[in-house]
């Protein structure tokens, strides 16, 4: 029981990190910008799935958001096009901050759960030497 608990606390963990390495992608590429004749930056998207046997969870791919984004007018952008627009992902900072505090705990919550089935572990160990 405690092997697990640690297996799905760590199938949690990996699933966070993706998640919070999707986050930081979608972060860096906010200002992307790119001329309106090409797709604006993706944002990414972590697809996960409860895993087989005893639990914890899998991520079985990304996703990704519109390619279309929004057009801004800046002129003196040298990706601007003709009538002087370029193009911008349409990534909402306030939702990625909020995805991020909840990957981050996720991760830290699910760290916790290791360390405790390791205790516990440990103790079981010392127990059987008494």
């Amino acid at each position: 029981m405690t092997f697990d608990a640690i297996g799905i606390a760590g199938s949690g963990m990996t699933t966070d990190r993706k998640w919070l390495d999707a986050i930081s992608d979608n972060l860096a590429n906010i200002n992307t910008a790119t001329p309106t004749s090409g797709n604006a930056f993706q944002e990414r998207y972590v697809v996960a799935q409860a895993g087989p046997g005893n639990g914890g969870v899998s991520v079985t791919g990304t996703a990704l958001g519109s390619a279309t984004g929004r057009v801004v007018y800046e002129p003196t952008n040298p990706l601007a096009d003709a009538g002087g627009y370029v193009r911008y992902p349409d990534i909402d900072l306030a939702q990625q901050m909020g995805d991020l505090i909840m990957a981050q705990r996720g991760y830290q919550a699910n760290a916790a759960v290791v360390d405790r089935a390791k205790e516990i572990y440990q103790a079981g160990i010392q127990i059987g030497h008494a």
